[in-house]
């Protein structure tokens, strides 16, 4: 009732300025303004910027929309060229790929994710840091009464795996110290300049980019420091197969920040759902070996998921706390041609098509009523008073 009052107290399309004002008003709750606005406008509503900027768009959680965008349709949606000036630091790689070269780059690395040799590595690292970094520094931190940033550790934790299997050097940026990392910042410079592009006009930051000026130049510095630091982990790469003769599987990823997210509100909400933690423990106490037993280890990948597949609630867990808070909260494509949607919204070419995944997973009208054939019956009741029935994999 009080988004409602807000939308009627103050003009929401202003002359020049579009819509852009109305938001900056209502700036602190604006996630659930998404939501109020979406469900008084069908599940689709057009945003308009002001005239000087591209901040334009359709913005849509129509599922029979998103079907077409990202599955009936998808060869007309694309990133665009727009996105990869946007996010030009970031190269020809997957994240900004498009048509066939995204389609090569997904099959050659689906092709190394799913090779057994790097699912075995990828596992052996992960349990090697949990067992001789994480609960290690967490002891150490109840013992001296250490108030930690949660996101903070599972940042430089995922940052450490993702070196370690894709170029076989461990940068330890996860320690008692907590030493500042050239890579990660260059990271986290790179991500604060790119949110700066879109929100000024582009003549401003294309001004900044060529006066070597404000974040622009610290997206510069942050890109010099990508490529001098693969440089050298390339060179060191080689060298090392060339005195082994010995191949080893790499996977080019960005998951350090989306995982660590997806961790860090999933122990949150368990803070906050102890009945939620007590089921999760029970389960993993029946079903995983007991720690100093024959059962125990060593592992493969192959016995991993025969035995993580058992933690059916645990799962619903982590899927939920993704509905609620997802690591990539919104999705963006561009249409190649123009294209008219299944709700009957006419997009054009070069236009922008955002999906709010954040919102998408908290619309009443598209939760409401969603269940799944209990078999056998695990109720999981969590933020917002979402209740979802969980059945094991395999069942019929």
């Amino acid at each position: 009732m009080r988004i409602k009052k807000s939308f009627q107290s103050y003009p929401w399309n202003w002359p020049v300025l579009g819509m852009l004002p109305a938001v900056l008003m209502r700036l602190g709750n604006s996630n659930n303004d998404i939501i109020w606005v979406l469900e008084k406008n069908n599940l689709t509503f057009i945003f308009r910027g002001p005239w000087f900027t591209r901040l334009h768009g359709l913005i849509t959680v129509d599922p029979a929309n998103i079907h077409h965008v990202l599955s009936s349709n998808f060869s007309n949606y694309i990133k665009g060229p727009k996105f990869k000036e946007y996010f030009d630091v970031f190269g020809d790689g997957i994240f900004n790929a498009d048509t066939e070269l995204w389609k090569n780059l997904r099959m050659s690395s689906q092709t190394v994710l799913n090779h057994q040799g790097f699912q075995n590595l990828s596992m052996s690292v992960t349990t090697s840091k949990l067992k001789d970094v994480i609960l290690p520094l967490f002891s150490r931190f109840s013992e001296d009464g250490t108030v930690m940033d949660l996101q903070d550790v599972f940042r430089r934790l995922m940052f450490d795996i993702s070196l370690v299997t894709i170029t076989g050097s461990d940068p330890q940026s996860l320690s008692i110290e907590m030493p500042e990392v050239e890579f990660a910042k260059a990271f986290d410079n790179a991500g604060e300049a790119i949110l700066f592009r879109h929100i000024i006009p582009r003549f401003l930051w294309e001004l900044q980019k060529r006066m070597g000026l404000g974040k622009e130049k610290k997206l510069t510095e942050a890109g010099s420091t990508f490529d001098r630091i693969c440089t050298r982990y390339i060179f060191a790469k080689r060298e090392e197969k060339r005195s082994t003769e010995n191949d080893h599987d790499h996977s080019n990823g960005e998951r350090r920040d989306s995982t660590s997210s997806a961790l860090t509100w999933f122990f949150g909400l368990l803070s906050r759902n102890p009945h939620v933690e007590a089921k999760i423990r029970q389960e993993i106490k029946k079903n995983l070996p007991i720690a100093g037993t024959s059962q125990e280890g060593p592992w493969s990948a192959i016995d991993h998921k025969e035995f993580l597949n058992k933690l059916v609630y645990l799962h619903g867990a982590l899927y939920e706390t993704m509905r609620l808070y997802p690591p990539v909260p919104f999705e963006r494509k561009s249409p190649i041609k123009s294209d008219v949607l299944p709700s009957g919204h006419k997009i054009d070419a070069n236009s922008h098509v955002i999906i709010p995944i954040y919102a998408l997973g908290r619309m009443r009208s598209l939760v409401k009523g969603h269940k799944i054939e209990p078999k056998p019956r695990l109720i999981l009741h969590m933020k917002h008073g979402l209740r979802v029935t969980l059945t094991k994999r395999g069942s019929a």
